[in-house]
């Protein structure tokens, strides 16, 4: 079934281990005043368009959750939860810095940390997610609060063909399922954090 479907992603704001440059995965740092005070600028600037969003589903991670909290209560909508949407697991890595994983693996960390997740493994609960929300879902537009690791990789799995590089705190990036093929929209968009405090 191919019908219309769009989904604005949406990475969690920011939190005291994204300042210190720390990895999170599953770890479940809440977010700082800083990443409400984002989430706060997105919701704003959401009630200022006119595109109509549904709802919001959020990875349970607290970092993420709050971050949806904020948007659905300011938009007026319903806030679902799905682990499916959690970050990738890193393993021991969690909780070290770009410098400790450097010293500790090597410039290859990203291969050789053990008990993380592997590509293949987010991707496949990343599709299960997307496949089976849009089903449920046809011709709605959903917010989805979810992790930086992660949603690089939905980008690759989905095959929008964007830059992964780096996804922004509080980004928005919009995809429309058009198909059976998910068309960017919007990618990585960080306008609203330059606004005014709302």
């Amino acid at each position: 079934m191919s019908s219309y479907m769009r989904m604005g992603w949406v990475r969690h704001g920011l939190t005291s281990w994204n300042k210190a440059g720390k990895i999170q995965g599953t770890t479940d740092i809440p977010l700082s005043a800083e990443g409400k005070m984002q989430a706060h600028r997105l919701a704003h600037r959401l009630t200022q368009e006119s595109w109509v969003w549904h709802g919001v589903v959020a990875s349970d991670l607290q970092r993420a959750a709050m971050t949806g909290h904020i948007l659905a209560e300011r938009l007026g909508i319903p806030l679902l939860m799905d682990e499916r949407l959690r970050e990738r697991s890193f393993g021991e890595a969690e909780g070290t810095t770009e410098a400790e994983r450097l010293a500790r693996w090597g410039k290859d960390w990203r291969r050789l940390v053990p008990d993380q997740e592997t590509d293949a493994q987010v991707r496949a609960r990343g599709l299960a997610f997307v496949e089976q929300f849009a089903d449920l879902h046809p011709g709605e537009s959903w917010l989805v609060v979810t992790h930086g690791s992660f949603l690089a990789q939905m980008l690759q799995a989905l095959q929008t063909g964007v830059d992964d590089s780096h996804i922004s705190n509080l980004s928005l990036t919009i995809l429309d399922r058009e198909d059976g093929r998910w068309v960017p929209i919007l990618h990585n968009c960080t306008a609203h954090l330059n606004d005014t405090p709302v």
